[in-house]
């Protein structure tokens, strides 16, 4: 059998109304946001006396999502570094297709966003970058050109 979709990525985040906003305004819809505890999550994610608050953000063609969480407890674990370049081991960003890019990273930098590098057009068919968010979190953006 193979997989039917891929359903969401989890990022852990301290500050959850801002990176909300964040994504919101990336193009983003809060489909819930609940808070989350008990032996059920504990045996899933293998942590005990998990008590966390999470966030489902739905792409706007209803395919993709992003969990967002909050832990309370324990509390969430930094990595080092921080700002950790593109070359670092594990995921370091997710890549979304938007309509005008600058527009969007215009939008983004009323919430703290800059650009990691710069804007950059890739032959005659994309205008791609990456921004940093709220909590280091790195978005690519890419405009399909023609």
């Amino acid at each position: 059998m193979t997989i039917r979709r891929m359903d969401n990525v989890l990022i852990v985040v301290d500050d959850l109304d801002a990176v909300i906003a964040f994504f919101v305004e990336l193009g983003m819809e809060l489909e819930a946001k609940a808070p989350i505890e008990g032996r059920w999550v504990e045996r899933v994610i293998g942590i005990d006396d998990v008590r966390e608050d999470v966030a489902m953000l739905r792409a706007p063609d209803g395919h993709g999502r992003i969990e967002l969480a909050k832990f309370h407890k324990p509390k969430a674990i930094s990595v080092v570094p921080k700002d950790a370049p593109a070359n670092t081991l594990g995921i370091r960003r997710i890549m979304f297709a938007v309509d005008d890019i600058e527009d969007v990273i215009a939008r983004l930098r009323t919430h703290g966003a800059e650009l990691v590098g710069e804007l950059a057009q890739y032959e005659d068919s994309f205008r791609l970058c990456y921004v940093r968010g709220p909590e280091g979190i790195v978005v690519g953006l890419a405009e399909q050109l023609g």
